[in-house]
């Protein structure tokens, strides 16, 4: 059997299985979604504390939701550490992401020190770019870790149909 792809999901994925206002991101979150439900072989889901936190941060309704979502799936939570607080001070400093984006510089590090193969997320201003992506690269590299790829929800779920 292959090795499960090593997903981290940024907030966004999850705010986005109720964004309204948005009804295909909303569809095609959902869809990803479904696949997580239907796949653990495939998939490990990783979530950070920073992610739990800016759900938090959620209308105490929405909060609540986005936790029943977070419940119908098998996760893995990455705990912060100094070494993520100084690998988002790398970032910042190297002038990939600035310091007001500090929370998205804490889920790329979550990301990297927990070896995942991708970030999914619907941030294309500060994630989803090839500025971030090449940046990261470079930082991954250079700290000998694996190379990390930044997705979009609609670019993991081709993953899976193109292996069917």
């Amino acid at each position: 059997m292959a090795e499960r792809l090593k997903v981290y999901l940024d907030t966004s994925v999850i705010s986005y299985l109720e964004q309204e206002d948005t009804p295909e991101h909303m569809a095609e979150t959902r869809l990803l979604w479904q696949e997580f439900r239907k796949c653990p072989e495939i998939y490990g889901v990783y979530i950070s504390e920073v992610t739990l936190d800016e759900l938090d941060k959620a209308p105490r309704h929405k909060a609540e939701k986005f936790i029943s979502y977070l419940k119908e799936i098998d996760y893995h939570l990455i705990r912060l550490t100094g070494a993520a607080d100084s690998l988002a001070e790398e970032i910042i400093v190297a002038g990939i992401l600035r310091r007001k984006s500090y929370d998205d510089c804490l889920h790329i590090a979550a990301a990297i020190l927990a070896d995942c193969d991708c970030i999914v997320s619907w941030n294309f201003k500060h994630l989803v770019n090839i500025k971030t992506i090449n940046g990261i690269r470079s930082i991954a590299l250079a700290r000998r870790r694996r190379i990390i790829d930044i997705v979009s929800p609609p670019a993991l779920l081709h993953y899976t149909s193109d292996e069917e």
